[in-house]
């Protein structure tokens, strides 16, 4: 069975891991899980699998680039199932790299929109997450906000808290704005943006929520479930939450800006069977209801209630752009990143 490894000890390890660490033993009904989310989020999900179907679930957790990386060094021999990542992002690059098998299943398609899973079923979104704006209420009026495009109006200057460039969440984002509304307007907004920046790029999305309830900024922009995570953190983190609102911005094209997190069955999956089935258990209303109450993200499947916390702060119309043309502007994200010198 795998053990739980430090993000740090598995990403300077994963070149190695092949040859370094022993596959567990192979059990019939068993499911070998590699996944990019913490234990503590993922588990519970994991052991309503279990207890559901008797099917012991062996899990292995790290970041997103090193439980691939792992993934592409084991190679054949690997004993991983199924991958569970964050970010539709990494879950094209593990396609592009041949780790992730295409399945059939009515299930699956029959629960998650198309616009959230592969059309070669290769990956399968399980969860929503919106990008939204946070702002300090005494600072900013929200009628003054509306969409991405306009937080790079100089009217914003030195107001602006977000996350680097490296950040795969603002990669998918520039994306998006690329897909609606081409290049030279994702070059132009993230040219606004660097101008409005009241810091260079530091930290998490729970650092800019921070940022704008101690006044650092007034406008951070980051994940919805951070802020509802952050609600139920520590003593710090609530107080910080407790001084900010919540900005549904509105992409050119449609709603709010939306990623995924999700899943797919491993190309040398030794339990092809079993993965097929916990996949499909993470989309039932069951494990759904899960990922809203204890994730804090938006339900997949339809018909499973948002959690109250995270309706309490508004209601979300995602953008209905399909999400396999996020990871077909990466490259170009990078790009144009780097022209605009965001950090």
């Amino acid at each position: 069975m795998f053990g739980l490894l430090s993000r740090g000890a598995l990403a300077a390890a994963a070149v190695l891991a092949a040859a370094s660490i022993s596959p567990p033993a192979l059990a019939q009904g068993e499911v070998n899980v590699y996944s990019a989310r913490q234990e503590v989020l993922i588990r519970p999900q994991l052991d309503a699998f279990t207890q559901a179907t008797g099917i012991k679930v062996n899990l292995i957790t790290a970041s997103e680039d090193a439980i691939i990386e792992r993934m592409r060094t084991e190679g054949r021999n690997s004993p991983a199932d199924v991958l569970l990542t964050i970010d539709v992002a990494r879950l094209i690059r593990a396609t592009d790299a041949g780790l992730l098998r295409p399945i059939k299943s009515a299930v699956l398609e029959q629960a998650i929109p198309s616009q959230y899973r592969d059309k070669d079923g290769r990956w399968y979104g399980l969860g929503l997450r919106a990008r939204v704006f946070y702002y300090n209420p005494a600072r900013v009026n929200p009628a003054e906000l509306s969409t991405y495009e306009a937080l790079a109006d100089p009217k914003w200057k030195g107001r602006v808290c977000i996350r680097s460039s490296s950040n795969t969440y603002n990669q998918s984002l520039l994306a998006s704005i690329i897909a609606h509304k081409g290049a030279a307007v994702a070059e132009q907004w993230a040219r606004g943006i660097v101008a409005n920046m009241s810091r260079p790029p530091a930290g998490g999305d729970r650092d800019q929520i921070s940022g704008v309830a101690s006044g650092e900024c007034d406008i951070g922009v980051g994940n919805t479930y951070y802020y509802v995570l952050m609600q139920n953190g520590t003593e710090a983190e609530r107080a910080a939450a407790a001084k900010v609102k919540v900005f549904f911005p509105q992409q050119p094209g449609g709603g709010t800006h939306v990623n995924i997190s999700g899943g797919g069955v491993a190309a040398n999956a030794p339990n092809p069977a079993n993965a097929q089935r916990l996949l499909e258990f993470l989309t039932s209303a069951e494990a759904q209801k899960i990922y809203a109450e204890v994730v804090f993200e938006y339900p997949v499947r339809a018909g499973v209630a948002v959690a109250p916390q995270l309706q309490a702060i508004g209601t979300l119309k995602p953008d209905t752009l399909e999400l396999s043309q996020l990871a077909a502007h990466q490259v170009e994200t990078v790009r144009i990143f780097d022209r605009a010198g965001w950090k």
